[in-house]
C-alpha cells in the first residue's frame, strides 16, 4: 500500500518513518511512503503556497493551485494504482477511528493525504479532488503532518505481514471489527489491562501488586477476568 503526503515540511516524516514497525513494513515491501514538498509545485518565484483569506480574518490559507498540481503529480507518478483515496485533514471532518482504518486497509491501495497548516486549505481543493475531509479528534493541532502520521500508523499495521496476527487479536477494537464483519454490529472491544514483572512495585510508600488471578495459572479464570475487564 502507498502513503503519499503533500506537505510544506516533508523532512518531518524522515525519522518517524524510519523506526520500528513502519521501517520493517517498508523494508518488506508491504508499504511505500513518500512526502512531497508542496513548495516545489508553486509557480511563484519565492515558492509561495499561502495567501490571505477572502472576506478577511486572521492567518493565512494554503492556496488551491499548488495543491491541485501536487496531487495531479502524485497521481501521474503512480498511475498504475487503481484503488486510491485523497484525504484532507480538518477539525470539521469525519472522525477517524479504528473502523475507518480497517476499511481503508482493505479497500485502498493508495492514500494521498493533503497536510494543511495555518488557517487551513482553500475549500475548492476538497471539491475539485472529491477528497474526504477527516479529523483525528476534537482538538486542533499545529499542522496536518501529525494527522498523516496517525493515519499511516493506524492503517499500515492492519496490512497483512506488518504485525503479528496474535498481537492484533488481543488489542483494543479488534474484536469489535471482527464482530462487525460477522454480525454487522460494532461493540466497544476495548483491551484488558496488562501487567509484567516484578509482581510488586513500590512507589512513594505504596505497594502496587499484580492481580492475583493473573498469578493463579488458571487460564479459564484469567480469560474470564480479561473479558470482564
Amino acid at each position: 500500500m502507498r502513503f503519499d503526503v503533500i506537505t510544506i515540511f516533508p523532512k518531518i516524516f524522515d525519522s518517524y518513518l524510519q523506526e520500528s514497525i513502519l521501517k520493517r513494513a517498508q523494508a518488506r515491501g508491504i508499504i511505500r511512503c513518500a512526502a512531497h514538498d508542496l513548495r516545489s509545485f508553486s509557480r511563484n518565484k519565492h515558492h509561495k503556497v499561502d495567501n490571505t483569506p477572502y472576506g478577511g480574518g486572521a492567518g493565512m490559507v494554503l492556496m488551491a493551485e499548488p495543491l491541485l498540481r501536487a496531487v495531479d503529480a502524485v497521481r501521474r507518478k503512480t498511475r498504475g494504482v487503481k484503488r486510491r483515496k485523497v484525504i484532507i485533514f480538518s477539525a470539521k471532518g469525519k472522525p477517524f477511528d479504528q473502523k475507518t482504518a480497517y476499511a481503508w486497509s482493505k479497500k485502498y491501495d493508495q492514500l494521498i493525504m493533503v497536510s494543511g497548516r495555518y488557517e487551513g486549505i482553500d475549500e475548492r481543493v476538497k471539491i475539485a479532488l472529491k477528497a474526504e475531509e477527516v479529523s483525528i479528534g476534537p482538538y486542533v493541532t499545529t499542522d496536518g503532518d501529525v494527522a498523516a502520521m496517525v493515519i499511516i500508523s493506524a492503517v499500515a499495521r492492519l496490512l497483512p505481514g506488518a504485525i503479528r496476527l496474535e498481537s492484533l487479536a488481543e488489542e483494543s477494537h479488534w474484536s469489535s471489527l471482527i464482530n462487525a464483519e460477522r454480525q454487522g454490529a460494532v461493540g466497544s472491544g476495548l483491551e484488558y489491562p496488562h501487567y509484567t514483572r516484578p509482581e510488586v512495585i513500590s512507589y512513594r510508600g505504596r505497594n502496587y501488586r499484580v492481580p492475583r488471578v493473573l498469578l493463579s495459572g488458571d487460564h479459564q479464570k484469567i480469560a474470564r477476568w480479561r473479558r470482564r475487564m
